[in-house]
Protein backbone atom coordinates (compact mmCIF):
# COMPACT_ATOMS: atom_id res chain seq x y z
CA UNK A 1 0.00 0.00 0.00
CA UNK A 2 1.51 3.25 -1.10
CA UNK A 3 0.70 6.41 0.17
CA UNK A 4 1.22 9.96 -0.34
CA UNK A 5 3.08 11.97 2.53
CA UNK A 6 -0.33 14.07 3.24
CA UNK A 7 -2.43 10.71 3.38
CA UNK A 8 0.44 9.26 5.71
CA UNK A 9 0.42 12.37 7.77
CA UNK A 10 -3.47 12.35 8.02
CA UNK A 11 -3.15 8.47 8.91
CA UNK A 12 -0.63 9.53 11.47
CA UNK A 13 -2.51 12.43 12.96
CA UNK A 14 -5.59 10.10 13.46
CA UNK A 15 -3.98 7.02 14.63
CA UNK A 16 -1.96 9.31 17.70
CA UNK A 17 -5.45 9.94 18.41
CA UNK A 18 -6.61 6.56 19.11
CA UNK A 19 -8.04 6.17 16.01
CA UNK A 20 -7.76 2.02 15.29
CA UNK A 21 -8.30 1.90 11.50
CA UNK A 22 -5.90 4.80 11.17
CA UNK A 23 -3.16 2.70 12.87
CA UNK A 24 -4.12 0.02 10.22
CA UNK A 25 -3.54 1.79 7.55
CA UNK A 26 -0.11 2.93 8.56
CA UNK A 27 0.42 -0.44 9.14
CA UNK A 28 -0.34 -1.42 5.90
CA UNK A 29 1.69 1.52 4.52
CA UNK A 30 5.23 0.27 6.58
CA UNK A 31 4.94 -3.48 7.02
CA UNK A 32 5.98 -4.71 3.94
CA UNK A 33 9.79 -2.41 4.43
CA UNK A 34 9.49 -3.20 7.94
CA UNK A 35 9.55 -7.33 7.66
CA UNK A 36 11.95 -7.06 4.54
CA UNK A 37 14.24 -4.96 6.97
CA UNK A 38 13.76 -7.61 9.70
CA UNK A 39 14.44 -10.47 7.29
CA UNK A 40 17.93 -9.47 6.15
CA UNK A 41 18.73 -8.73 9.85
CA UNK A 42 16.59 -11.51 11.90
CA UNK A 43 15.98 -14.03 9.34
CA UNK A 44 12.81 -16.21 10.22
CA UNK A 45 12.13 -14.39 13.43
CA UNK A 46 11.23 -11.24 11.22
CA UNK A 47 7.59 -11.93 11.59
CA UNK A 48 7.58 -12.23 15.59
CA UNK A 49 9.70 -9.33 15.90
CA UNK A 50 7.37 -7.00 13.67
CA UNK A 51 4.60 -8.36 15.95
CA UNK A 52 6.48 -7.00 18.54
CA UNK A 53 7.39 -4.11 16.92
CA UNK A 54 3.87 -2.94 15.80
CA UNK A 55 2.66 -3.62 19.70
CA UNK A 56 5.16 -1.36 21.44
CA UNK A 57 4.32 1.22 18.85
CA UNK A 58 0.82 0.80 19.74
CA UNK A 59 1.60 1.33 23.19
CA UNK A 60 3.63 4.09 22.59
CA UNK A 61 1.66 5.93 20.36
CA UNK A 62 0.06 8.73 22.12
CA UNK A 63 3.46 9.93 23.45
CA UNK A 64 4.99 10.17 19.89
CA UNK A 65 5.13 13.62 18.12
CA UNK A 66 6.48 14.32 14.85
CA UNK A 67 6.02 14.15 10.79
CA UNK A 68 5.52 10.89 8.91
CA UNK A 69 9.43 10.99 8.50
CA UNK A 70 10.06 10.95 11.84
CA UNK A 71 7.38 8.05 12.59
CA UNK A 72 10.06 6.20 10.09
CA UNK A 73 12.46 6.30 12.36
CA UNK A 74 11.36 5.71 15.02
CA UNK A 75 9.55 2.68 13.81
CA UNK A 76 12.60 1.31 12.66
CA UNK A 77 14.55 2.20 15.73
CA UNK A 78 12.10 0.31 17.69
CA UNK A 79 12.23 -2.51 15.18
CA UNK A 80 15.67 -2.41 15.43
CA UNK A 81 16.16 -2.98 19.29
CA UNK A 82 13.34 -5.37 19.24
CA UNK A 83 15.61 -7.33 16.49
CA UNK A 84 18.49 -6.88 19.06
CA UNK A 85 16.70 -8.76 21.93
CA UNK A 86 15.93 -11.32 19.78
CA UNK A 87 19.43 -12.28 18.70
CA UNK A 88 21.06 -11.74 22.47
CA UNK A 89 18.12 -14.45 22.93
CA UNK A 90 18.75 -16.73 19.84
CA UNK A 91 22.43 -16.69 20.69
CA UNK A 92 23.32 -15.46 23.98
CA UNK A 93 25.66 -12.36 23.33
CA UNK A 94 25.03 -9.08 22.18
CA UNK A 95 26.83 -8.77 18.72
CA UNK A 96 28.95 -5.62 18.11
CA UNK A 97 29.00 -4.24 14.89
CA UNK A 98 32.47 -3.98 13.04
CA UNK A 99 34.39 -0.64 12.88
CA UNK A 100 34.92 0.90 9.46
CA UNK A 101 37.86 2.66 8.47
CA UNK A 102 37.77 5.72 5.63
CA UNK A 103 40.01 4.26 3.60
CA UNK A 104 37.65 1.37 2.53
CA UNK A 105 35.37 3.90 1.29
CA UNK A 106 35.25 3.39 -3.23
CA UNK A 107 33.45 4.86 -5.34
CA UNK A 108 30.42 2.38 -6.25
CA UNK A 109 27.60 2.05 -8.45
CA UNK A 110 25.02 3.40 -6.49
CA UNK A 111 21.79 1.37 -8.11
CA UNK A 112 23.07 -1.68 -7.62
CA UNK A 113 21.13 -2.25 -4.89
CA UNK A 114 18.18 -1.15 -6.81
CA UNK A 115 19.50 -3.96 -9.81
CA UNK A 116 19.19 -6.74 -7.39
CA UNK A 117 15.63 -5.89 -6.18
CA UNK A 118 14.33 -4.99 -9.14
CA UNK A 119 15.78 -7.82 -11.57
CA UNK A 120 15.61 -10.68 -9.33
CA UNK A 121 13.00 -12.52 -6.91
CA UNK A 122 12.57 -10.45 -3.77
CA UNK A 123 13.42 -13.64 -1.21
CA UNK A 124 16.63 -14.14 -2.96
CA UNK A 125 17.73 -10.17 -3.22
CA UNK A 126 17.05 -10.27 0.43
CA UNK A 127 19.07 -13.12 0.83
CA UNK A 128 22.03 -11.61 -0.72
CA UNK A 129 21.98 -8.62 1.23
CA UNK A 130 21.54 -10.69 5.06
CA UNK A 131 24.80 -12.08 3.80
CA UNK A 132 26.88 -9.10 4.13
CA UNK A 133 28.42 -8.31 7.30
CA UNK A 134 26.09 -7.13 9.72
CA UNK A 135 26.69 -3.12 9.92
CA UNK A 136 26.65 -3.29 5.87
CA UNK A 137 23.46 -5.37 5.31
CA UNK A 138 21.35 -2.62 8.08
CA UNK A 139 22.87 0.29 6.33
CA UNK A 140 21.70 -0.98 2.85
CA UNK A 141 18.43 -2.30 3.78
CA UNK A 142 17.62 0.96 5.81
CA UNK A 143 18.56 2.81 2.95
CA UNK A 144 17.11 0.78 -0.03
CA UNK A 145 14.73 -1.76 1.14
CA UNK A 146 13.27 1.07 3.98
CA UNK A 147 13.91 4.42 1.96
CA UNK A 148 15.21 6.36 5.23
CA UNK A 149 17.63 8.71 3.94
CA UNK A 150 21.51 9.01 5.57
CA UNK A 151 20.55 10.92 8.54
CA UNK A 152 17.35 9.09 9.43
CA UNK A 153 19.45 5.68 8.92
CA UNK A 154 22.43 7.11 11.32
CA UNK A 155 19.57 7.96 13.88
CA UNK A 156 17.97 4.24 14.07
CA UNK A 157 21.89 2.55 14.23
CA UNK A 158 23.05 4.95 16.34
CA UNK A 159 26.00 6.14 14.37
CA UNK A 160 27.49 9.24 12.66
CA UNK A 161 26.03 9.76 9.05
CA UNK A 162 29.72 9.51 8.00
CA UNK A 163 29.96 5.60 9.26
CA UNK A 164 26.24 5.05 7.77
CA UNK A 165 27.48 6.10 4.52
CA UNK A 166 30.88 3.84 4.95
CA UNK A 167 28.84 0.88 5.67
CA UNK A 168 26.46 1.21 2.70
CA UNK A 169 29.26 2.02 -0.15
CA UNK A 170 30.89 -1.04 1.07
CA UNK A 171 27.69 -3.08 1.04
CA UNK A 172 26.79 -1.62 -2.20
CA UNK A 173 30.74 -2.52 -3.51
CA UNK A 174 30.32 -6.07 -1.95
CA UNK A 175 27.08 -6.80 -3.69
CA UNK A 176 28.22 -5.43 -6.94
CA UNK A 177 31.07 -7.99 -6.91
CA UNK A 178 28.79 -11.10 -5.88
CA UNK A 179 29.04 -13.25 -8.85
CA UNK A 180 25.49 -14.23 -9.08
CA UNK A 181 24.48 -11.06 -9.03
CA UNK A 182 26.98 -9.78 -11.59
CA UNK A 183 25.14 -12.67 -13.63
CA UNK A 184 21.69 -11.90 -12.82
CA UNK A 185 22.40 -8.00 -13.74
CA UNK A 186 24.30 -9.22 -17.16
CA UNK A 187 21.24 -11.82 -17.85
CA UNK A 188 18.34 -9.46 -17.56
CA UNK A 189 20.35 -6.86 -20.12
CA UNK A 190 18.89 -6.50 -23.60
CA UNK A 191 21.01 -8.89 -25.94
CA UNK A 192 23.46 -5.92 -28.12
CA UNK A 193 23.30 -8.54 -30.94
CA UNK A 194 27.24 -7.99 -31.09
CA UNK A 195 27.56 -11.71 -32.26
CA UNK A 196 24.70 -11.78 -34.81
CA UNK A 197 25.92 -12.03 -38.36
CA UNK A 198 25.77 -8.59 -39.89
CA UNK A 199 22.50 -8.06 -42.33
CA UNK A 200 23.90 -7.99 -45.86
CA UNK A 201 24.85 -4.86 -47.29
CA UNK A 202 26.36 -2.93 -44.00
Amino acid sequence: MHLNDEELASALTAAIQGDSAAFAVLWRALQPALLRYLRVIVGEAAEDVASETWLQAARDLRRFSGPPHVFRVWLFTIARNRAIDERRRARRRPEEPRDLSDRDVFAVQPDIAHDVIQRSETDWALAVIASLPKDQAEAVTLRVVAGLDVAQTAKVLGKRPGAVRIAAMRGLRRLAEHAEVRARRDAARPSLGLNSPRPEGV
